[in-house]
């Protein structure tokens, strides 16, 4: 693979990342200020106008992007999409373990969304719930699981949580981002934490649309989007580690969508007489002492030599 990215000039990429952020953010109201489109009648409607754009984007994006490190257009298909991450090899390793190190951060809410169930049981008068018969328990998860995954197949707001959103957000913010920032020189520690800036203006929307469209106060819209900014960071930061450790975005996208079925991680829940607190902090020691074996680069890559300027895993054993 002929990849001539290496000496891009840092202030040309910086200038790309954030035109990349923005441009998907009002990419988004293209149909309405520039198509002159009609309002749509419906929110699956709205939301589907919504999935089209960011589709749209997400590929004007990858393709700009190789431009920019020059990649051959007339190299094979696989070797291409490997240059964003989208990789066929090592794909359970990819899935399975980002997955693992992800669900330890919400040990607390799993144990406390347990103890829930078991406490519905007993206040229904299913004494057999006292037994902890285990089958029984996760013949009811899996089934609630079936049941919630069935809903949300014929839900268009599931969809923007769990498909559209995670796949071109990682895509552009990742993906598409990361390669020119690592063969412009960026060191790979201020890629994690200064990326994720690109990725929270990308919600930056949100606030124009709390504050002007649902009349929020100004004070309320900063708090509600304030939070959500610190929370997108903070995912970034551990979005792009994996996505650098791993080179596969499939390890990125993963996390994203388990965090977007989780919501915020819980930290204290009354019911739980600190059972869910104390998971927490158990499930965050775990995440941090297995954080760097769980997404150690040979575990997915089969060889970490003689690697080009955006694979960030070769220089980050």
């Amino acid at each position: 693979m002929t990849v001539v990215g290496a000496g891009l000039s840092p202030s040309v990429v910086v200038l790309a990342c954030m035109v990349m952020a923005l441009g998907y953010v009002l990419v988004l109201y293209v149909p309405t200020f520039v198509l002159r489109l009609a309002p749509p009648t419906s929110l699956e409607s709205f939301l589907i106008r919504r999935f089209t754009c960011a589709l749209v984007f997400s590929a004007i994006s990858a393709l700009a992007s190789a431009a920019l490190l020059g990649v051959d257009r007339y190299m094979d298909i696989p070797v291409l999409l490997s240059f964003y991450g989208i990789r066929k090899d090592h794909m359970w390793q990819a899935v399975i373990f980002p997955l693992f190190l992800t669900s330890l951060l919400y040990a607390g809410s799993l144990v406390s969304k347990l103890l829930l169930l078991l406490y519905s049981w007993r206040e229904r008068g299913d004494s057999s719930c006292c037994e902890l018969d285990l089958c029984k328990i996760f013949a009811v998860a899996a089934r609630s699981a079936s049941d919630h995954a069935l809903a949300c197949a014929h839900n268009v707001v599931a969809w923007r949580n769990y498909v559209v959103a995670p796949f071109t957000e990682e895509l552009v913010f990742r993906a598409c981002m990361i390669p020119l920032l690592l063969c412009s020189g960026f060191q790979t520690q201020i890629i994690i934490f200064i990326g994720p800036v690109f990725f929270s203006l990308a919600h930056l929307n949100h606030f124009m649309e709390l504050y002007y469209l649902q009349r929020y106060s100004f004070l309320k819209a900063f708090s509600i989007v304030g939070l959500q900014l610190g929370y997108t960071v903070v995912f970034g930061w551990y979005a792009s580690f994996l996505f650098i450790r791993t080179g596969n975005l499939i390890s990125a996208v993963t996390a994203h969508i388990f965090c977007n079925v989780m919501g915020l991680p819980v930290l204290l829940s009354p019911r739980t007489r600190g059972l869910a607190t104390i998971a927490f902090i158990l499930g965050l020691a775990c995440f941090f002492w297995l954080l760097f074996p769980a997404s150690s680069p040979i575990l997915y890559n089969n060889s970490i030599e003689s690697c080009s300027c955006w694979q960030g895993y070769c220089s980050w054993r």
